[in-house]
């Protein structure tokens, strides 16, 4: 595998007063591994290296309303501007609940080894008594969830360029943490909103709150079963038990927005009472597959949305052990091309 060069980065940040109690203010310990088969961006820009504490955690006590760019069960997500060139996104996470802390520690054990070009650089991170921070990339074209459905200022339709590219950057981060991070990493919440994407359309596989380290000579981790509805593998209901093929799962589901448009529980599914899954399915079983293809897609290539489509299938599949490892999904998705 050839050489391993370990470069570690200690940034330590002296506790500081605020309303007559002092927080403890760590920056993580960043690590880079760079092999031989990996593809990194630098750790850092220079203009984060130049930045103090004081000056970070001043910038963060004053965020507002205003600033918010994301929520959800996980916490709020604002947007940090330092100044003029420089601006992250940082997760805020209240404390009160075990659940809570142990999303943030997930974060810091799955991201604190990785620098990826397909997965969301996180830069650092706060913690107090009554929040935890994570301060990462700021990507300015938001999730492939707000694109596809909306919720994005941007207001332009993603063409079909854009959604295979969207699709292969996805695959390789994903497949990245299961095969080539040691301990491998299950996500455990593959979706379109925790797909993020930067200035230049590339994707970056966010949201580590869930996932789960497993050594490579195991093949499975038991835990209790959560996720989002409508991207879970089925068997992880009856089992209880995480694996990579589940994330294969949900990355088929993904693979079916982007060729549908559609959401996993779009409201016309749940009036049918079934779910895109199930209804593609239905579709493909009587031949009528042209007729669930996003019609903002006309001008595409045929034959490359139809390639796509057979992979999606082929990571949906029920029986766990008939669908691909990531490594194949991606090699299959390059292909195409």
């Amino acid at each position: 595998m050839g050489n391993v060069r370990v470069l570690a980065l200690y940034i330590t940040i002296s506790c500081v007063a605020f309303i007559t109690s002092k927080i403890t203010i760590s920056i993580l310990l960043y690590k880079r591994w760079k092999r031989k088969h990996s593809v990194f961006q630098d750790s850092m820009s220079p203009l984060m290296k130049s930045l103090t504490s004081n000056m970070v955690l001043k910038t963060t006590m004053k965020l507002t309303n205003k600033d918010i760019i994301g929520s959800g069960g996980y916490g709020t997500v604002y947007k940090l501007m330092i100044n003029d060139s420089v601006s992250f996104a940082v997760k805020k996470l209240n404390r009160g609940s075990a659940d809570r802390d142990r999303g943030f520690e997930r974060e810091l054990k799955a991201l604190g080894d990785i620098k990826h070009r397909n997965i969301v650089t996180l830069h650092g991170y706060f913690t107090s008594p009554q929040y935890n921070l994570l301060i990462y990339e700021l990507m300015p074209n938001g999730s492939l969830d707000g694109l596809l459905h909306g919720k994005s200022s941007n207001n332009n339709v993603l063409d079909w360029p854009s959604r295979y590219k969207i699709a292969v950057g996805a695959a390789r981060g994903i497949s990245y943490l299961h095969h080539d991070c040691i301990p491998h990493i299950i996500h455990r919440d593959i979706k379109s909103s925790n797909i993020l994407l930067d200035h230049n359309m590339e994707a970056r596989v966010s949201d580590f709150g869930l996932a789960t380290l497993m050594e490579s000579d195991k093949t499975h981790v038991s835990t209790f079963v959560a996720g989002t509805f409508g991207y879970l593998a089925p068997e992880y209901f009856d089992t209880g038990r995480a694996t990579a093929k589940g994330d294969v799962y949900s990355f088929g589901v993904v693979l079916l927005e982007l060729l549908t448009g559609k959401r996993p529980m779009d409201e016309a599914f749940i009036e049918e009472g079934t779910k895109l899954v199930t209804w593609v399915k239905a579709v493909v079983h009587e031949n009528r597959e042209e007729q669930v293809i996003d019609r903002n897609l006309d001008s595409c290539p045929v034959d490359e949305v139809n390639e796509v489509f057979c992979i999606a299938l082929a990571c949906l599949e029920s029986e766990p052990l008939k669908r691909p490892t990531m490594a194949e999904v991606l090699k299959m998705l390059e292909e195409i091309k």
